[in-house]
């Protein structure tokens, strides 16, 4: 059961939080719209499409700033408890500093688990058509950039068939200079080659140009040529050249079946995919650790009063976002393990949050 102390601070941890949220997100909306303002009117953009925009916005800005939000919320309000010394009532009531923990613990577990679903669930959709109106409307080429590398695009579609395109348009649903290989216990029995490959969105097939089958024999190949020849292949040619933020736009049950064709294919872009994934699970855990380190940070009554507490928040908070950003690149454009790229600002502040907590209870 919830005492009247921790039903107090639960109130004022939520309240907080939830009015951080209300009071950042409009800034940031703002911001956003004196930097497109221009664009959206040159591209005479109808006023539903930048609603959604702005509404996808809002989900996407809040998830990616979510640690700074709360740990400013935590701060702010229990600076003003320590400066009202109603810390010290608390704790010389004969309540040890583990049990003035218990409300902050149930806030921070109420929160993790709204940010966990919002992340499994709601935000991929935001994070489509954030990125979706983005390079639609506001990047220069940006349809041809939201699809990354198009050219020389070799792929493994299942365990047998291996594809190549030189080079691939997404608008036209057609790629050149095709050819596909299809192996038996690692022996190549045929291959496909075509100058040109176009999707045929009615009859759900590939209409292949210039087509050659060579069927490989054991004395002789068996060669079969065709001007034009319809073909019903088991995959899309958007597949071979996914947009570079596919991951952010999956559920989480869709990015891993997502991410086991990818890694199946040979894809390049792996590390990539699994840092988007385990960031489903650390963000939430984050908001623990950062919830300990604010309150022993801003618990005890400081000379410079709240004002010390929000500056040294707001360093903390920004060096974990730093942390985040820095690691989770590298593990995107390295060998790095995105495992560990991902959970070291964690581990780190983990620790820190530990020893800020020793300090805190003497």
């Amino acid at each position: 059961m919830l005492s009247i102390i921790d039903k107090y601070i639960l109130k004022r941890y939520l309240g907080t939080f939830s009015v951080m949220l209300l009071l950042f997100a409009p800034i940031g909306i703002v911001i956003d719209v004196s930097e497109k303002v221009n664009k959206m009117l040159e591209n005479k953009i109808p006023f539903p499409d930048i609603a959604f925009y702005y509404y996808n916005f809002t989900i996407y800005f809040i998830n990616s700033l979510f640690p700074i939000f709360l740990f400013l919320s935590v701060i702010w309000f229990t600076s003003k408890l320590a400066n009202n010394t109603e810390i010290i009532a608390i704790l010389s009531s004969g309540i040890s500093f583990t049990r003035f923990l218990r409300p902050y613990i149930i806030g921070a577990t109420i929160v993790s688990l709204f940010v966990l679903l919002m992340g499994f669930f709601i935000v991929p959709a935001a994070s489509e058509g954030y990125n979706n109106f983005r390079y639609t409307y506001l990047k220069g080429n940006g349809k041809e950039l939201m699809r990354g590398e198009n050219t020389n695009v070799y792929r493994q579609i299942n365990d047998h068939d291996f594809i190549f395109v030189n080079s691939f348009n997404e608008e036209s649903k057609t790629a050149f200079n095709f050819s596909l290989e299809h192996f038996e216990k690692e022996k190549l029995t045929y291959k496909i080659t075509a100058s040109r490959i176009k999707w045929d969105p009615k009859k759900k097939t590939y209409i292949l140009y210039d087509y050659t089958k060579r069927t490989v024999g054991e004395l002789n190949d068996v060669l079969e040529k065709s001007p034009e020849k319809t073909i019903p292949f088991k995959f899309e040619l958007a597949d071979l050249t996914p947009v570079v933020y596919i991951a952010e736009t999956l559920t989480l049950g869709k990015l891993i079946d997502f991410i086991e064709k990818e890694r199946k294919r040979g894809s390049g872009n792996i590390n990539t995919y699994l840092v988007v994934l385990y960031k489903k699970y650390s963000v939430p855990v984050s908001a623990f650790i950062l919830t300990i380190i604010a309150v022993s940070v801003s618990s005890m009554k400081r000379r410079g009063g709240m004002g010390t507490n929000l500056a040294i928040g707001i360093a903390i908070a920004f060096s974990f976002v730093f942390f985040d950003k820095i690691f989770g690149t590298l593990a995107e454009k390295s060998t790095f393990s995105p495992l560990i790229a991902v959970w070291f600002p964690n581990m780190v502040f983990g620790i820190l949050a530990v020893y800020l907590l020793r300090n805190a209870k003497r």
